[in-house]
């Protein structure tokens, strides 16, 4: 199977946590019997250096004739970079954004695991975190109170904002199926997340996932209210296998899920649209202190190459080897900086991948 990818080294650590997942790709496809064809394109500070915009016209071209987009980490020093001395629909972030609405990403998949080896790290209580979790939170990402009108008015000289909080049945319908077509490829059980005992958008959202999910007698739903959910995932993380909520909750949910787990460097993301097309990233940042000196966890990245395989082109096997090779590298007592702890050894960013690859073959 040729699978064409179009990579996003992007900024600070991103060239070098990049390398390493397509290291672990390369690994696959050569264990597997696949070919990887890879185009790599600019964004963000890099695109800004070379074109002086975050994001070419034609970096979006070449980024829509792939099969999933793989990227690293955009952006950089805010208070010392001169990309943050420009305009905002120039600075590196833009970039992301705009890829984020050409490419239609309305989903977001943010997984939280937490790896029995990295169990110190969780802040939750020990019987809690000995349990261990495995969860999904799957957020709409392009509706909701973010893309909502809103103004700022004066009455009677009072200054008044005004939100508007919008979705219609085909936006909350969209994101419902990719939420149970993926909890077919996990346990089978989505949690809805919403506020409708107060809010006329969630009764909505309950009353369309609802109707999804006669669609699939496999999978169990339950409904939750959002505030109950928070405290549920520092309560009893466990319960959870799919998160399926809208874009604001999911943005607050995905946040307190990925604290929970101890280490950011470990945590995957991707972003899919109507089709098997996704852009896949770490949930971490650029971490430009770190940039060029090896120092970097590749994991996230890593991972998020897994999950490319998984949900863009449904090679689970795959993607399970690397998930499987990930575990075996922490188990066997390898950690870079970020995860470190007694009596494991320390190794670096390209360490960890070779690691990695070793067990993937």
């Amino acid at each position: 199977m040729e699978l064409k990818i179009t990579c996003i080294p992007g900024d600070g650590i991103g060239p070098e946590i990049v390398a390493e997942a397509k290291k672990a790709l390369d690994a696959v496809a050569a264990k597997y019997g696949h070919n990887m064809k890879y185009t790599d394109i600019l964004m963000g500070g890099a695109s800004i250096d070379v074109h002086g915009v975050p994001l070419t016209d034609e970096a979006v071209e070449t980024a829509k004739s792939a099969d999933a987009v793989l990227m690293g980490s955009i952006g950089g020093d805010t208070t010392t970079s001169p990309w943050y001395k420009l305009p905002p629909n120039l600075r590196p972030e833009a970039g992301l954004l705009a890829i984020r609405k050409a490419l239609n990403l309305f989903a977001n998949l943010r997984p939280a695991v937490l790896y029995e080896e990295l169990a110190e790290a969780c802040p939750l209580k020990k019987e809690i975190s000995e349990a261990g979790f495995d969860m999904l939170i799957m957020r709409e990402l392009t509706g909701g109170l973010y893309f909502g009108e809103r103004k700022t008015v004066e009455e009677n000289g009072v200054k008044k904002a005004i939100d508007t909080l919008t979705y219609d049945e085909n936006e909350i319908r969209r994101i419902a199926v990719k939420g149970f077509d993926i909890a077919r490829k996990r346990r089978k059980k989505v949690t809805s997340v919403d506020k409708a005992n107060v809010l006329d958008s969630s009764r909505l959202w309950r009353a369309v996932v609802e109707e999804v999910a006669k669609e699939y007698p496999d999978v169990t739903l339950e409904h939750m209210l959002v505030d109950n959910c928070a405290m549920q995932l520092v309560k009893d993380p466990a319960q959870f296998d799919v998160i399926l909520t809208e874009n604001m909750f999911g943005d607050i949910l995905s946040d307190e899920a990925s604290m929970v787990t101890g280490s950011i460097g470990m945590l995957s993301s991707a972003s899919l649209n109507d089709t098997k097309f996704g852009l896949y990233e770490p949930s971490h940042g650029s971490a430009p202190d770190i940039a060029g000196k090896d120092l970097a966890n590749p994991i996230a990245t890593i991972l998020s190459a897994s999950m490319m395989l998984r949900y863009s082109f449904d090679l689970d096997k795959e993607a399970d080897a690397i998930d499987a090779a990930v575990k075996e590298v922490l188990k066997d007592g390898y950690r870079t900086g970020d995860i470190m702890s007694e009596g494991c050894e320390r190794v670096g960013c390209r360490k960890m991948g070779d690691l990695i690859v070793e067990r993937i073959r």
